[in-house]
């Protein structure tokens, strides 16, 4: 029998909600106000903004899950209570929690909870506790795929249900970055800047370079780089049909504050890549063509995280992305010839040439990436538009002021 999986991808704005829905994502997961673990990576959805994501997600047949899993505070309380009443209004399918306060409010109200990973659950004592409370529990990130497997088959032989009355399903990880704490609880970022990242506050300090030296001897200690607390981003694109095989029916992709074309691309490869799998097709000549264009978007450079069994992490080499392109803003749309299907564009910075590639994001299609075959500018084809050009691009999507308009380069570090 096909396993009923579930590709759950990150939104962070209504363009990564669109790109999610144009790559095949089967659910997105998505923070308000300031009490999701993205709260200051990103501009967060404010509190009016659910039922409009509700919509969508309803109209494009999509579940939606709200992210509420930050260490709560007292203060939080009242702000906590208005958002699940608005939650529950709008129907949203589940909330994603750690803290005991969430998982009793949607107890209460009678809301669908998944376990956030940051309750890093690593054994089956610990679902059958979160199963008072959940119907589904994001497994700890150091977890091996054998122990995954342990947890999906002691679920099943005894028969432990959620809330719901239904067997509790396994949650993980399959994309993106990883901290290096044990399930992203760290107070690297409180302890150097007072800016917690238990409160979605992270300023990343293990991102940047270190060198490490004895106190008592002053020697500096020989080490394989400088980026000693920052490991590679977790792909598991060659490896997903171990990851499915483990038992996990919900695959979560990380990157909420990343940007619609990182979504697009990540959603992508693994909606193909599951379809491929469950089709009996999965080659791993098709995954690495898949990573290859995974390296496209931001990374840090990838490994399989601990699910194959490795202790010790892999370390970036270097700051930043490894990505072999990168965006660069150009201009924004003006206006849409709705008859002839042509959105026309101011450019505001630098300049584009008859051959470069464009990528246009938008809140309500998401993303196109596509070469300049034919460039029309101020009016007349020709060769090179410049700061301050009007140019015209055919475009199936209307198009309108807030859609954004980036030419796509190689990057040598990729």
């Amino acid at each position: 029998m096909k396993q009923d999986i579930e590709l759950l991808s990150p939104v962070g704005s209504f363009e990564n909600l669109q790109a999610a829905i144009q790559a095949g994502a089967d659910a997105i997961y998505f923070g308000v106000e300031q009490l999701n673990m993205r709260a200051k990576s990103i501009n967060s959805f404010a509190l009016d903004d659910i039922a409009r994501i509700r919509a969508i997600c309803v109209r494009e047949n999509i579940k939606a899950y709200i992210t509420l899993n930050t260490v709560m505070y007292e203060h939080d309380m009242q702000l906590l209570k208005t958002i699940l009443q608005e939650v529950k209004k709008q129907e949203i399918n589940a909330v994603i929690a750690a803290d005991f306060a969430v998982m009793e409010y949607c107890k209460q109200l009678n809301i669908p909870v998944h376990i956030s990973t940051q309750a890093n659950i690593s054994n089956i004592e610990s679902v059958k506790f979160f199963a008072n409370f959940s119907d589904a529990v994001v497994l700890a990130r150091e977890l091996t795929l054998k122990q995954v497997r342990q947890i999906a088959d002691e679920i099943v032989r005894k028969k432990i249900k959620g809330i719901s009355g239904r067997l509790m399903r396994i949650e993980v990880f399959v994309h993106g970055a990883l901290c290096m704490a044990i399930s992203g609880k760290c107070y690297l970022s409180l302890h150097a800047q007072n800016a917690s990242a238990n409160r979605g506050a992270c300023v990343q300090n293990c991102r940047h370079a270190y060198k490490v030296r004895d106190m008592e001897t002053d020697e500096e200690l020989m080490i394989d780089n400088e980026y000693i607390m920052s490991p590679k981003d977790l792909c598991t694109i060659n490896i997903l049909d171990q990851v499915i095989e483990s038992g996990a029916s919900i695959l979560k992709i990380e990157g909420r504050g990343k940007g619609p074309e990182y979504v697009y691309t990540v959603t992508k490869a693994y909606r193909q890549a599951i379809d491929e799998i469950q089709a009996g097709t999965y080659t791993n000549e098709k995954a690495e063509a898949w990573k290859l264009e995974l390296n496209k978007v931001y990374n840090r450079g990838f490994w399989e995280g601990y699910y194959l069994g490795k202790q010790p992490g892999e370390w970036t080499i270097h700051p930043g992305s490894s990505a072999t392109e990168k965006k660069v803003y150009v201009g924004k749309g003006v206006h849409y010839f709705s008859r002839i299907k042509v959105g026309e564009f101011i450019l505001e910075s630098g300049s584009l040439a008859r051959g470069d590639t464009l990528l246009v994001t938008s809140p309500n299609f998401g993303i196109v990436k596509e070469k300049i075959e034919k460039l029309v500018v101020n009016g007349i084809e020709a060769a090179k538009a410049i700061r301050g050009d009007l140019i015209t691009l055919p475009m199936a999507n209307k198009i309108t002021s807030k859609d954004k308009l980036y030419k796509i380069v190689e990057e040598k570090n990729g």
